[in-house]
């Protein structure tokens, strides 16, 4: 520890405010000839009962900033899926996909409801930068090589069915905020209520 931390130290100050205490019992009279001792002494003291330093918490990024870089790699996502030629019903489904991550990581109310989430952000992140596109790449990769080897199950059936657990897993997520958002709403309703304002509309 450098000196300077160790001034503004807790057991630097209990120390301290012990040795002014000896201080106090010499200028009384009461710490005699052995002055120095007492007040050294009380110093240590008051330094070894001090509680110990917190070490400071480690700075980790809110759920808010940590959507806005969701955003900026779903932007990437969508440009690299742009790029990637796809079978009708698999291009449908990720189009509704895509479209739902889309709402829920839209600025506003419903990325504020899902910042409060921390399990629902990280199963977002888990959808736009790992499971949608190792979906994508493993279907083009299989595919080319399901063209040398005909007769195996269609690649696509895969992707549409990877598509669809995608999708039903972003429903689940959108559903749970939504009931997150009624319960505030009932919970609103009910405070109304105690406090003597259930009038009837």
């Amino acid at each position: 520890m450098a000196i300077s931390e160790y001034l503004g130290s807790r057991k630097n100050i209990t120390g301290s405010v012990c040795g002014l205490a000896g201080l106090a019992l010499t200028f009384t009279g009461l710490a005699g000839t052995y002055w120095p001792v007492v007040v050294l002494g009380l110093y240590g003291a008051g330094a070894l009962i001090a509680p110990p330093e917190r070490p400071a918490l480690p700075d980790f990024p809110d759920p808010s900033a940590q959507l806005d870089e969701l955003r900026e790699d779903f932007g990437r996502l969508r440009d690299y899926l742009a790029d990637v030629e796809l079978p009708p019903a698999a291009a449908g489904g990720l189009a509704e996909l895509t479209e739902l991550l889309a709402a829920l990581l839209e600025p506003g109310w419903v990325a504020e409801a899902l910042a409060g989430d921390p399990e629902g952000v990280h199963a977002l992140s888990r959808v736009v930068r790992q499971d949608v596109p190792e979906a994508v790449d493993t279907f083009v990769r299989t595919r080319w090589w399901s063209r040398m080897t005909p007769g195996q199950e269609p690649p696509e059936r895969h992707l549409e069915r990877q598509l669809g657990l995608l999708r039903r897993e972003a429903e689940t997520l959108a559903a749970g905020l939504r009931e997150i958002e009624a319960r505030r709403q009932e919970t609103h309703t009910r405070y109304l209520e105690d406090r003597g304002g259930s009038a009837e509309f």
